[in-house]
């Protein structure tokens, strides 16, 4: 349970909280991330973004991707001054290939159905999103917010919406965000090349990075 709003699921009566999902690899978490929750959970009045580092997702078989528990812990370092974000294990503590319909569920059997959730994630990943595990049920059980950057092109995306919505009844709604061009790639690679981080990702999770030699081979 999310601790922090136990306490409000007791008080609910008939109202329900709105809590944002943000998946991810984080690989690390950057500012892209952190802006883009907030700025979902400002324009959908969100009473939590809860963040679920990705356990072992079958979308990246073919990559290498950091030890889980490093991925946690710099969730935890990057999200610990905002009092509206969360870290779960969920996915880090599951067995087998993690998908995000398994933690919806999870998460709707711990909020004991007084909760509307809201997953957010980038706007191209809509386009992909009938390729997830139960992906029908998955639009019907929580609205999407897709993040997109300013001059995005829309289209497409509106497109993937319309589609979304007419077929699956699906609720997604879209927001834009100033940052997301830094990359979890570009960070990786930047550490590599003994290039400078500073100012795409928080201080302890730059820190973190180094005093752990994670990116450097």
């Amino acid at each position: 349970m999310i601790k922090s709003v136990k306490n409000k699921i007791e008080l609910l009566q008939n109202e329900l909280l709105k809590i944002g999902i943000m998946g991810g690899t984080f690989d690390p978490i950057h500012y892209g991330h952190l802006v883009t929750a907030e700025a979902a959970r400002a324009k959908f009045n969100l009473d939590q973004v809860i963040f679920v580092p990705a356990g072992n997702p079958p979308h990246k078989v073919d990559q290498m991707v950091t030890d889980k528990n490093h991925r946690y812990l710099m969730t935890l370092l990057a999200t610990a001054t905002n009092p509206y974000f969360e870290v779960s294990r969920i996915e880090i503590d599951r067995e087998g290939y993690t998908y995000t319909i398994d933690t919806v569920k999870n998460f709707n059997v711990e909020f004991q159905g007084k909760a509307q959730f809201y997953f957010i994630t980038g706007a191209d990943a809509l386009n992909q999103i009938l390729t997830w595990k139960d992906a029908e049920s998955l639009l019907k059980i929580c609205e999407f917010v897709a993040a997109t950057r300013p001059g995005y092109h829309h289209d497409d995306l509106f497109k993937d919406i319309e589609y979304l919505t007419v077929n699956y009844n699906s609720r997604i709604h879209f927001v834009e965000v100033p940052s997301l061009a830094i990359s979890s790639t570009d960070i990786r690679e930047r550490v590599k090349s003994n290039q400078p981080i500073k100012y795409l990702l928080p201080e302890s999770v730059e820190n973190y990075i180094y005093k752990n030699n994670l990116y450097t081979g």
